[in-house]
């Protein structure tokens, strides 16, 4: 027990004058940091003198050109001068004969051939849907008439009964060249088509 006891007191002064010995050492560096000079590096600027010389030397725009002098005015004739009897050549009109008549129902000139989609209208997205995020489509069946026109949609097929009212208005404004047979429009019944409703990313 007087070993352990006397090993840590030597222990405990050795410890105590290494401390001392390294704050001494500490202050004798610092002192000779704070009294010795240090370096100055200076900078040295060279400065350069503007150009001053400007060219004040007045520019004399060159002068336009002159206008063209405006012609002598005509002088007015001298209706009294004129001689009412002095001969006259008739000359009559010329006759032209076209033919209007370019035949087809409404003065339309209608070829040969099948029903072809001339105006195909967007539908527009419907505010419920819009508000879900629902995408879909409808499918729908019609009659494309004489004059072009669409009549008649009904609905086939659709992924939400939200787009079908909207698909219908949009249908019934689509615009399509009517079939003609034998140079007459006749109506086509059971046109297919699809409407698609897609969110834009």
């Amino acid at each position: 027990m007087l070993g352990r006891y006397t090993f840590s007191i030597v222990i405990g002064a050795i410890i105590t004058v290494t401390l001392l010995f390294v704050m001494q050492l500490l202050i004798v560096t610092g002192k000779q940091a704070l009294t010795k000079p240090r370096d100055r590096h200076q900078l040295e600027f060279v400065r350069v003198r503007r150009n001053e010389n400007l060219n004040v030397d007045d520019i004399v725009p060159e002068k336009p050109p002159k206008p063209p002098e405006t012609p002598p005015e005509t002088p007015p004739q001298d209706l009294d001068n004129i001689n009412p009897d002095a001969p006259t050549i008739n000359v009559a009109p010329p006759q032209v004969a076209a033919s209007t008549d370019i035949g087809g129902p409404g003065g339309m000139n209608i070829a040969e051939g099948d029903y072809l989609p001339i105006v195909r209208v967007a539908p527009v997205y419907p505010a419920r849907a819009l508000s879900r995020g629902l995408e879909g489509f409808v499918d729908l069946q019609f009659t494309v008439t004489t004059a072009g026109t669409v009549e008649d949609p009904v609905v086939i097929q659709s992924t939400s009964s939200l787009f079908e009212r909207a698909a219908i208005r949009a249908v019934l404004k689509f615009k399509y060249k009517p079939r003609v047979v034998d140079g007459v429009p006749v109506p086509v019944p059971g046109v297919k088509t699809r409407i698609t409703f897609m969110l834009e990313d």
